[in-house]
């Protein structure tokens, strides 16, 4: 099982040109020449394009966008801050963490806006990274792509009649996740503490850990109604319920991960052994049931 591991491992870095994998509707697709668009309130968009989804905020105070996408998407983002005011625009870029899928559009677009992020991002964005399931490199950030302004718990902006309350819930899928609230329009963007539908990369080589990852959804789940729209880091627009599903998921595959192991399986056995059939439709993405064990193992 450790080899079937190492060639799903292989074959995912190999479909890959940075950091994580380009997810939306929870299927892989080809770099996309422009981003699709979908209205959530009068000022919010999201977009999705090849890395993980954004959120744009527009108004007369400017533009605030919420993660960037991988760098050779920089050019279509480009097009649409420019159907939307302007480059000239754009006053904030909030990192959810530090993987190239949310941070590399900083390279085309940090000269034009302050770079907002958690603590742990900026520290990780200084020098070379690494995803260590994948066995993929990053190199540091110049400076102009750095975070310059950065928080250690949480943090408000205030632009366009909305406070954008910036959260930092530690150690779920990295150690300097941002989830972002819009708090006026009842909108909030999770970042990569929700992948609608599918398996989530979990980075427990940055800080990152399944059981905090599931007790912050629960916490991100007591702030919310059931009239607030969620944008998940990956996957379609969202709502409370669907995420209420991926937290018994969470909770759910790490019960039986834990009862095996605590029972003396080792890693193969537990992944020969696999999770129960009610999990099955959550492999339609890019990580297998294998893979997904191995995330909740080693975070056990």
């Amino acid at each position: 099982m450790r080899t079937i591991t190492k060639v799903l491992a292989a074959s995912f870095a190999l479909a890959l040109t940075s950091a994580l994998p380009a997810v939306a509707d929870g299927e892989h697709h080809a770099p996309a020449p422009k981003f699709s668009a979908k209205k959530v309130t009068d000022q919010i968009t999201f977009l999705q394009g090849k890395g993980g989804n954004l959120a744009l905020l527009s108004g007369d105070d400017g533009l605030l966008l919420v993660d960037d996408d991988y760098k050779e998407m920089s050019k279509a983002l480009k097009a649409e801050i420019n159907q939307r005011g302007g480059l000239d625009k754009l006053t904030y870029i909030i990192n959810t963490h530090w993987h190239g899928d949310h941070t590399q559009g900083n390279l085309a677009l940090g000269e034009h806006a302050n770079i907002v992020a958690h603590d742990n991002v900026r520290v990780r964005l200084l020098s070379d990274g690494e995803v260590k399931l994948f066995n993929m490199k990053t190199k540091a950030y110049p400076k102009a792509a750095l975070p310059s302004l950065t928080y250690d718990k949480e943090m408000s902006l205030h632009i366009n009649n909305e406070e954008v309350r910036l959260v930092h819930f530690a150690n779920g899928h990295t150690d300097g996740d941002s989830v972002v609230f819009f708090k006026n329009a009842n909108v909030v963007h999770m970042g990569d503490h929700f992948f609608n539908g599918i398996f989530p990369f979990v980075d427990t080589g940055s800080g990152g850990n399944v059981v905090s990852y599931a007790k912050n959804v629960k916490a991100i789940l007591a702030m919310i109604d059931d009239t607030t729209q969620v944008l998940p880091g990956h996957g379609a627009l969202s709502n409370k319920q669907e995420l209420e599903k991926f937290h018994a998921m969470l909770v759910g595959t790490t019960a039986e991960v834990k009862a095996m192991k605590d029972k003396g399986l080792s890693l193969e056995e537990i992944q020969k052994t696999g999770l129960s059939a009610q999990w099955q439709a959550w492999t339609k993405g890019f990580l297998s049931s294998e893979v997904w064990i191995k995330i909740i193992f080693t975070s056990l």
